[in-house]
């Protein structure tokens, strides 16, 4: 017993070290962003903004969406598989919920600004005019986040007073880490964006938290 909680351990912290390397690598992509993109407004050579968004969009494609998958992924599982949860603290339920619209933003605005920006670019027009507005509220917010992290503020949230499922078995913190490194590789590879690893890990480590709760709730329920 001893050493399979030393093992869950372990895993555990390594999948805090990838949650906080993937949030500084999505926070630096960001801000990367918007240096690439800042220069392509400032410039007035075509060829100089066709290179400085063309090189922004490859990279949100390529880094910076597997970096914010799996950074909110393993921010997820983390808060699933722990006794933090998702509403027992507030500032826990804060960066959820800004983890939801970065990723929406991401995904929705920033993405369809950029090939925007690079057919703009190409064509001698005016790129849309909040290109600029997408990378920076993102890295801003990423900024806050881990603040969050930090000063733990605002104290407990709505779920305080409920029975706390424990830790999840090691095997999850595993899947957890196996994903990033898959989701990864497979972006890498193939030059896109395939963030199914992290949605299964998301959807296997929030299940098993809905079924503990639901286990201990009614082993504490009076007969």
């Amino acid at each position: 017993m001893r050493k399979a909680g030393k093992n869950q351990q372990r895993w555990r912290r390594l999948l805090v070290w990838l949650h906080v390397l993937t949030s500084v690598s999505w926070m630096a992509q960001a801000l990367a962003l918007l240096v690439l993109l800042a220069t392509a407004e400032a410039a007035d050579d075509q060829a100089v903004r066709v290179a400085a968004t063309t090189m922004a969009e490859r990279l949100d494609m390529v880094l910076l969406a597997a970096m914010a998958s799996t950074s909110a992924m393993t921010g997820i599982v983390l808060s699933a598989s722990t006794a933090w949860g998702f509403f027992r603290h507030r500032w826990v339920l804060v960066k959820f919920a800004i983890t939801l619209i970065q990723l929406y933003i991401g995904i929705f605005v920033l993405s369809g600004n950029l090939s925007d920006a690079v057919a703009a670019a190409e064509t001698g027009a005016a790129s849309p005019s909040t290109i600029l507005l997408g990378p920076a509220v993102m890295a801003s917010a990423i900024a806050f986040q881990a603040w969050l992290s930090v000063a733990k503020p605002w104290g407990r949230g709505p779920t305080a007073g409920r029975p706390r499922p424990g830790t999840a078995p090691t095997w999850v913190f595993v899947m957890a880490c196996a994903a990033v490194a898959g989701e990864v590789t497979i972006t890498a590879i193939v030059g896109n964006p395939m963030p199914l690893l992290s949605l299964v890990t998301v959807l296997v480590a929030v299940g098993r938290r809905s079924a503990a709760s639901s286990v201990d709730s009614n082993a504490t329920a009076p007969a």
